[in-house]
């Protein structure tokens, strides 16, 4: 996607207005990429048109997650421990692509098409999309203790 750094670029911009941005810029990635995951198997019926929006409404959010994640990520745990937190982000990130993967992989040789796999993924996108809006919104057990000894 030779557009991609762009999105990327425009999604911190608009992540640097302020901390509420993030949640919400992260719960439109999400939906996007969830309903282009969900049109992608009916995207063939539309010849090269169909598979051209899937690529830009998929692509326009591949770099686009990066800054808010990072930003929230911030907030929440603080910024001495960004790198840390953001390590186990990606190791995370990995074990679920490894997951989907595989169950991808399962779907297909159990039913014959990949068509429940990328409904599937773009239903988790959404359900993603939902509860990336709940970030930092409730302290924890352990942050409300420290807010408490701090005032």
């Amino acid at each position: 996607m030779p557009y991609a750094p762009y999105c990327g670029f425009d999604s911190g911009w608009c992540s640097s207005f302020n901390y509420s941005s993030d949640r919400y810029l992260l719960c439109w990635y999400y939906g996007l990429r969830g309903l282009s995951l969900i049109f992608l198997p009916f995207s063939f019926n539309f010849s090269f048109y169909g598979l051209f929006a899937f690529a830009v409404f998929y692509g326009l959010d591949w770099i686009a997650t990066v800054r808010p994640t990072v930003r929230l990520v911030a907030n929440v745990f603080g910024k001495e421990n960004v790198g840390v937190m953001f390590g186990w982000i990606v190791a995370g990130y990995q074990i679920g692509a490894l997951t989907a993967a595989f169950g991808a992989g399962v779907l297909k040789t159990s039913m014959g098409t990949y068509l429940q796999a990328f409904i599937l993924s773009g239903v988790l996108c959404l359900i993603a999309a939902v509860c990336v809006l709940r970030i930092g919104q409730t302290p924890t057990k352990g942050n409300s203790q420290l807010l408490k000894q701090e005032t």
